[in-house]
């Protein structure tokens, strides 16, 4: 028998050079640590450690967020040029409009279309899957309207035109087209 192997039959070293033998006992892992802090470094630890801008500077948000800024300005506009009738309507985000399987949507007043493809969308008030009332809605689309306009300040002037398209036609006032319209 060699002087580093352990011996099969009774479970310790042989001694190596005078040193005398010890159990052979398997290790014990280690605890594992609790970070407080999770890593904010790519798979192999050399990516950016902090953010690239700061918070609160505006290329720091994201398209959507962005998009949602936009959203909310146009419906202040709106909110004054049209105080008190948009209290029952609520406005929300989606990022694609899902298109129905039997073909195109066709145009109407709940639905502000380009080229078949809606840009809102107006839900009425009902009655929801849990039995609760719901408020009337109107649904902005953000990738297609993203993709008809050339920048920042485009969807902006954009956003504000087809909610008052929108807003104009469940309000009845088909001939007045809301700002810039």
């Amino acid at each position: 028998m060699a002087g580093n192997e352990p011996d099969p039959v009774r479970g310790v070293r042989a001694s190596v050079a005078g040193r005398p033998s010890r159990p052979f006992l398997p290790r014990r892992p280690a605890p594992p640590v609790a970070d407080p802090v999770p890593a904010r470094r790519d798979r192999r630890g050399r990516g950016l450690r902090t953010p690239l801008l700061p918070a609160d500077v505006p290329a720091a948000r994201t398209r959507a967020q962005r998009f949602d800024q936009a959203v909310l300005e146009a419906v202040a506009d709106l909110e004054e040029r049209w105080p008190g009738r948009l209290e029952a309507i609520e406005f929300a985000v989606d990022e694609v409009p899902v298109i129905p399987a039997d073909g195109p949507v066709l145009p109407s007043d709940e639905v502000v279309l380009d080229g078949g493809v809606p840009l809102t969308r107006f839900l009425p008030p009902g009655i929801d899957l849990r039995g609760r009332p719901t408020k009337a809605r109107i649904v902005v689309y953000r990738r297609p309207l993203e993709v008809r306009s050339g920048d920042t300040g485009d969807l902006g002037d954009l956003v504000a035109d087809v909610l008052g398209e929108q807003v104009s036609a469940v309000l009845g006032e088909a001939g007045d087209g809301g700002p810039g319209v």
